[in-house]
């Protein structure tokens, strides 16, 4: 029986000036393209009347604008999936975040969630789900998180996968991603707590799997518990490219067996076995 969380979950929903015709997928070389060689895909004018600061009271219209200003930035970067850019204006990053914290959520930083672990910067995760769907015309099947942190991840993939297993070890991190999505009203979430480094085979075989850690290679337990024409995208070390650090890989199970592709450098936690 698959286990799935005892909150109800539903994103409330945003006026949709975010909604944009489907784009065909860019090629990777133009994914990879600095900021402003690509067009903007929502020309939306911001109604914020000052820049936003740390406790300085921010309203609901507010964060509504900055999330705007945020897809507009990430298009012009180079994101172009439209999907992935909707997702990204649905989901609220700031409530993902300490109250303290909620000013920059929606600048291109990371910041910490607790447990030396930290949110990723919106383009990264823009970036991941975009080569994880690779320019799919619909929503994708079945998609394994690896780490779900505080959830925010997980939350926009619920908007572009039709059922989400999202896999995290630490125990702390695991209770506040289930505080943080109890309020809202996400069906195919389904949070577990547990090593991510053996994946979830009860769920598999998975449509997608995305990994928000990092170790020398991707486990075995991953690439077995991927269905053929699925895809995985995960940092590794940065040796197999011939440089210290991560990069992005995207493995893709054929009927021939993994084909591997490598992507830019990363910065991820380390992947960790075990549960804490």
């Amino acid at each position: 029986m698959k286990e799935r969380p005892s909150f109800p979950a539903r994103l409330p929903h945003t006026p949709s000036d975010l909604e944009m015709p489907h784009r065909p997928m860019a090629r990777t070389s133009d994914l990879l393209h600095a900021a402003g060689n690509a067009a903007l895909a929502v020309p939306v004018k911001s109604t914020m009347a000052r820049p936003l600061t740390i406790g300085a009271g921010i309203s609901a219209q507010d964060f509504g604008a900055v999330r705007r200003d945020m897809v507009n930035r990430l298009a012009r970067s180079g994101i172009s999936d439209a999907t992935v850019l909707a997702a990204m204006g649905e989901v609220e990053r700031h409530r993902f975040v300490d109250s303290a914290l909620q000013g920059q959520a929606y600048q291109e930083t990371s910041l910490p969630i607790g447990l030396g672990q930290t949110i990723s910067k919106p383009g990264v995760v823009a970036r991941m789900i975009e080569l994880l769907r690779r320019g799919a015309p619909g929503k994708l099947g079945r998609v394994l998180e690896i780490g779900t942190g505080c959830g925010y991840q997980a939350a926009v993939l619920s908007l572009i996968a039709t059922e989400v297993y999202s896999l995290e070890r630490l125990r702390g991190l695991h209770d506040r991603a289930r505080e943080n999505l109890r309020t809202m009203r996400l069906p195919n979430v389904h949070l577990l707590f547990g090593d991510g480094m053996l994946g979830y085979p009860k769920g598999a075989p998975y449509a997608g799997i995305i990994a928000a850690a990092g170790g020398e290679a991707v486990p075995q337990a991953w690439t077995d518990q991927l269905a053929v024409g699925g895809r995985l995208v995960a940092p590794v070390a940065g040796q197999q490219a011939g440089h210290a650090g991560q990069v992005l890989i995207v493995v893709e199970k054929t009927p021939r067996g993994l084909q591997q592709t490598l992507f830019e450098a990363v910065h991820f936690v380390p992947l960790k076995s075990g549960v804490a």
